[in-house]
């Protein structure tokens, strides 16, 4: 395979990937969320969407996938992926002076423009 392929691969999946993240953002928006960052990063990594659900903080990784071929979306935050995404939080936490609040981890999967919202996925 040329490189050109994996390039053109690459850009696809993370065009595919902002798109499944307006979608969760949106659908979040109709559930009555606020967003308050979308595709946050700081030096320990990224996580796609932080929103308020009423008092909570809510963190949110968002896979969006065209088939099963590799499982279901959600199966892809595993153990190394959701304490990636803790540590994240509590980096973001800190920086905002938020280390009291109340605070979830959600996943939103996309399949064929199916939305599945798994609330507090993980601890």
């Amino acid at each position: 395979m040329y490189r050109y392929d994996k390039d053109f691969r690459k850009v696809r999946n993370k065009i595919e990937g902002m798109g499944g993240e307006i979608q969760a953002a949106e659908y979040l928006k109709s559930k009555k969320y606020k967003i308050i960052e979308q595709n946050y990063t700081n030096r320990l990594g990224e996580i796609d969407i932080i929103a308020l659900d009423k008092k909570t903080i809510v963190f949110v990784e968002v896979k969006k996938r065209s088939t099963f071929q590799y499982g279901r979306p959600i199966e892809a935050v595993d153990m190394r992926k959701q304490q990636k995404i803790k540590k994240v939080a509590e980096f973001y936490l800190m920086l905002k002076n938020m280390s009291e609040a109340d605070v979830r981890f959600d996943v939103i999967e996309i399949m064929e423009d199916k939305i599945n919202h798994e609330i507090d996925a993980f601890r």
